[in-house]
């Protein structure tokens, strides 16, 4: 398959679109096309570095599991986010699990290949460290949050930032494919106080609660509980 056929959807988003011409065209040109079906696994905890993906189809969860068998949803990645570069920087083991939530497409490049893209053209790994940099500074932000934030202004700011794709695209999402199970593990909130909390909102006329999604009707006032 002509990996040029991905270009349009990686460009809707931010860090992809930016790159130098060059270094996109390099990147399709040694990427391939994985795909994993519901629940399979990409990449555990430990595992060796296998390089950089972006998802075009689908959705990745990232995570980890507990000794006792409790799992923590660190965050879903959607189209058209990149992910996997930090094992690029320090070539250590993966950090966290990450598994396909239902039908799954993504573009991999392997790590050999991408070294030695970086290597010939070192002036690439800036873009890298900044794709990476941008994971560390929603990192900080939800720490912060997490210690400073009542839960509701924790789960609306969160809403936004899905809804945005974390700073990657332009045009926010409406409707999030977001099961409340899933919310609440991503915020450290028990499924009942979520659910609480995203009553409340759609009593307000600021949410519309589905089977399995979350649609946003006034992003406005959402905006405003998530600044309190």
């Amino acid at each position: 398959m002509d990996m040029q056929v991905w270009r349009p959807r990686l460009m809707r988003g931010q860090w992809f679109s930016h790159l130098p011409v060059s270094l996109q065209d390099s990147l399709l040109a040694a990427a391939r096309v994985r795909r994993l079906g519901p629940g399979q696994r990409l990449f555990q905890r430990g595992d060796p570095p296998c390089g950089l993906y972006a998802v075009l189809e689908g959705a990745v969860r990232i995570g980890a599991v507990s000794e006792q068998g409790k799992e923590a949803l660190l965050s879903l990645v959607e189209p058209p986010h990149w992910f996997g570069e930090i094992c690029l920087f320090d070539s250590l083991p993966r950090t966290h699990d990450a598994f396909g939530l239902g039908q799954c497409t993504l573009l991999h490049i392997p790590q050999t290949v991408l070294l030695a893209l970086l290597n010939e053209q070192p002036a690439h790994w800036r873009h890298l460290a900044l794709l990476m940099s941008q994971k560390l500074r929603m990192t900080f932000i939800n720490l912060e949050q997490l210690s400073l934030m009542p839960a509701p202004a924790r789960l609306a700011h969160r809403l936004l930032m899905i809804a945005e794709g974390y700073g990657e695209l332009e045009e926010p999402r409406r409707v999030l494919q977001l099961p409340q199970e899933q919310l609440a593990s991503m915020l450290s909130l028990s499924r009942q106080t979520t659910n609480q909390i995203l009553k409340d909102l759609q009593g307000q006329g600021i949410l519309n609660l589905g089977y399995g999604e979350i649609e946003i009707l006034d992003a406005e006032r959402l905006r405003a509980l998530a600044t309190i």
